[in-house]
């Protein structure tokens, strides 16, 4: 029998990490974070990192443990969360899988390989460059379409990421992301997990986005934002993040700080609706309100595993 591991999922300010803790306590469960943000050291604030104190004594892993001028992959997170599920059953603990990330995610339960690429740094960078504008990421998005439009119904047309990414699996694989990961599920999965989502109304959590963002400028996401430039010379995946590109932008004088403000706001929304609808179209989801009170929706879980 596969063992069991528990994998929450919702998107971002939902209140994954708080639920997760109690669970935690609850089943002698170690927690495996699979954000792709708070893998990297001296990104705390703008990731809304968990605190030593918000842990309650919880071991969490690939939380703070890769440097920002490294290139961290779907691949490298899968490999990391398989050996960190092996340690926490080695102690006879619970793993539990907790984050917004849904490539992530599907890595894991999907059993999802990318080992065999090679990216290209420079021809991501031009990518990258290219989406930046609105006409070229309509035109990047076009292009990906052509190559893979299966993989393209799932994707926005404003997601530069995942557009990125699947113009990079098919010039490092010479595969498109749908065959890529055909391919790979024939493999099977190692274990058995249980996915449960957060779901919360979508007024309340824009609200909750908002307060978060405004708590994260209080607490000084701009101070470091400008020690990250100042220490790393470069940043392969790490500035892309939401909080962190929109500083640039206000520090190279391409936005007021007003303006910076809100975009992250708007950015972080918008990131929120795609991960809520990254995670409905997995129909295996078992769904989570979070007006329930904590405890019934740990019930919930303990009644499924």
């Amino acid at each position: 029998m596969k063992p069991k591991i528990v994998v929450i999922v919702g998107p971002t300010a939902s209140g994954k990490t708080a639920l997760s803790i109690e669970l935690a306590k609850r089943i002698n469960g170690e927690i495996i974070s699979s954000d792709s943000m708070q893998i990297y050291k001296d990104m705390d604030i703008g990731t809304a990192k968990v605190t030593k104190e918000e842990t309650e004594g919880i071991k969490h892993y690939l939380v703070d443990c890769i440097s920002p001028d490294e290139r961290y992959t779907v691949s490298d997170f899968k490999k990391d969360a398989e050996n960190a599920i092996e340690e926490i059953l080695a102690k006879g603990k619970t793993p539990i899988v907790v984050g917004g990330t849904g490539l992530y995610v599907n890595s894991l339960i999907y059993g999802i390989e990318y080992q065999d690429m090679k990216f290209d740094e420079n021809y991501r960078n031009e990518l990258m460059e290219k989406a930046e504008t609105e006409y070229g990421l309509k035109e990047l998005w076009e292009t990906a379409n052509k190559i893979d439009p299966e993989a393209m119904l799932k994707i926005s047309k404003n997601d530069k990421k995942r557009i990125v990414r699947v113009l990079e699996i098919f010039k490092a694989t010479g595969k498109t992301k749908t065959e890529q990961e055909t391919l790979s599920r024939q493999n099977g999965v190692k274990y058995d997990y249980k996915v449960f989502g957060i779901t919360m109304d979508r007024e309340k959590l824009y609200n909750r986005i908002n307060l978060r963002v405004d708590f994260m400028i209080e607490k000084g996401l701009e101070q470091e934002v400008r020690k990250l430039v100042d220490k790393y010379t470069k940043f392969p995946t790490a500035m892309q993040g939401l909080g962190y590109k929109e500083v640039v932008e206000y520090f190279e004088g391409n936005l007021t700080r007003e303006e910076m403000i809100e975009k992250i706001k708007q950015e972080s929304r918008r990131y929120a609706k795609r991960q809520l609808t990254w995670f409905r179209k997995d129909k295996n989801t078992i769904w989570l309100d979070s007006m329930n009170d904590m405890k019934d929706n740990i019930n919930i879980i303990l009644g499924e595993l």
